[in-house]
């Protein structure tokens, strides 16, 4: 059988809910996790939240590559901490397992003075799932997002919208750009394992 390539999930934007995807993505595949960068809330770090919200015993949690100090930029961070992000320091963790693998912030989010998240998508030859949120301008982030991922020839698995619908925004998103729309994820009140597996029923296609 011939081992699939790791998907990477990143936004539009930050905060648009990469880490509840990713623990219904993680949940439903049964797959394995990995944030290569933790910048900011060491002590409540992404790899902490969505292991907290899985409920599987197949799921391995693999460590981050950098765990950087200050909540901002992996750049800035980084200079912060006294470090240079350096790409040759990244490769995919060992697994047979699928690998569901989290950005941080959106495409353009810059790792040192060169490389930014999209380039190390491309180095881990990962295909996308691109996670969208309405709001206004949200067409406008999705759109170029999906023209940046076309233009460095990475794959885009689909896209799945987070929050609240706007099914017009959708529709036009979806029609614009030919994506194949994997799920829809709602605003969720509570935020706990239960809700993490009745949420994997709204992905209905991977």
């Amino acid at each position: 059988m011939t081992k699939q390539n790791p998907i990477f999930i990143t936004g539009i934007d930050t905060g648009i809910g990469k880490t509840v995807t990713s623990a219904v993505l993680t949940e439903k595949l049964k797959a394995d996790y990995w944030k290569p960068i933790q910048s900011g809330d060491l002590d409540e770090s992404d790899t902490l939240k969505v292991k907290s919200l899985v409920s599987n015993t197949q799921t391995v949690f693999h460590p981050e590559t950098y765990r950087l100090t200050q909540p901002y930029s992996p750049h800035k961070s980084a200079a912060i901490d006294g470090i240079v992000i350096d790409m040759n320091a990244f490769s995919i963790p060992e697994t047979d397992n699928i690998l569901i693998i989290e950005g941080a912030g959106g495409l353009m989010v810059p790792l040192n003075e060169y490389d930014l998240m999209i380039d190390l998508i491309k180095k881990l030859q990962a295909e996308v799932i691109l996670i969208s949120q309405n709001y206004l301008g949200s067409i406008n982030h999705t759109i170029l997002s999906w023209k940046a991922l076309q233009q460095e020839n990475i794959p885009i698995k689909g896209i799945i919208f987070n929050g609240e619908t706007d099914a017009e925004s959708e529709r036009y998103i979806l029609q614009y750009t030919g994506l194949k729309l994997l799920g829809k994820v709602p605003q969720l009140e509570t935020i706990d394992k239960q809700a993490i597996i009745n949420a994997c029923d709204l992905i209905t296609a991977i």
